[in-house]
């Protein structure tokens, strides 16, 4: 990754990351056969709401047959840190129109967060929508590809975890944490360090009280402010 912020560069900077994409992609097109998914379904499951673990929720519960208004208030929870990582990219677009500000929140991700603070630290704090475009239009093609292949392929591959396919997006946030750490020089990485452990010790208390998703929700909140505090002292 190199400090260009063209479309090219965009494209290029968000390849690596696309294995975790198709992987999980594959691994829930899988599921969503057993679950008596058509390809159809899951082509505009993927193409809509776009969103992993929302799509493994949703999948389950239509087999269970939920109501819709459970399924969509679940899906907002679990996606509701989606809305913390879009106000924290938003600063990068202020001079942008409000369309292209929406184009890039509709097609943010976990990963391409990821990667554009990654890009921040190797280019002075600057981000374009065209390398944004970019890294979200490739990662979006290739998720939903993914999913409608591994559907097609759901008939013949009947236990995905014997494949590793469950693992890799958890592969793929352990290395996107792993370069942001190493690549932001404005912080120390014993600073770093120090706010990941603090969360995940958060994480392992809040879910005591709270569902996965809000428990994460809090502690990225909780973490943010103990990051601004400990850096001021």
């Amino acid at each position: 990754m190199n400090s260009s912020l063209t479309y090219r560069s965009g494209v290029k900077d968000v390849l690596p990351t696309v294995f975790g994409y198709i992987g999980f992609g594959m691994a829930f097109g899988i599921v969503a056969e057993a679950n008596r998914l058509s390809i159809l379904a899951v082509l505009f499951m993927s193409l809509l709401v776009y969103a992993a673990s929302v799509q493994f929720l949703i999948s389950a519960m239509l087999l269970a047959g939920s109501p819709i208004s459970t399924i969509v208030l679940s899906a907002f929870l679990i996606n509701s840190r989606i809305i913390l990582m879009g106000a924290s990219i938003a600063n990068h677009f202020k001079k942008s129109s409000l369309l292209q500000n929406i184009f890039i929140g509709s097609l943010l991700t976990d990963e391409t967060f990821a990667l554009a603070i990654t890009k921040v630290n190797k280019t002075d704090g600057r981000l374009t929508t065209a390398w944004f475009n970019a890294a979200n239009i490739v990662a979006y093609f290739i998720w939903v590809i993914s999913t409608v292949v591994g559907c097609a392929l759901g008939k013949m591959i009947k236990n995905p975890l014997k494949f590793g396919l469950d693992f890799a997006l958890i592969a793929m946030f352990v290395g996107l944490l792993y370069l942001q750490i190493i690549n932001d020089h404005s912080k120390t990485i014993q600073l770093q360090l120090i706010v990941v452990i603090f969360v995940a010790i958060a994480m392992y208390f809040l879910m005591r009280w709270f569902s996965g998703n809000i428990a994460l929700l809090m502690a990225t909140i909780i973490g943010c402010l103990f990051g601004m505090e400990i850096r001021k002292k």
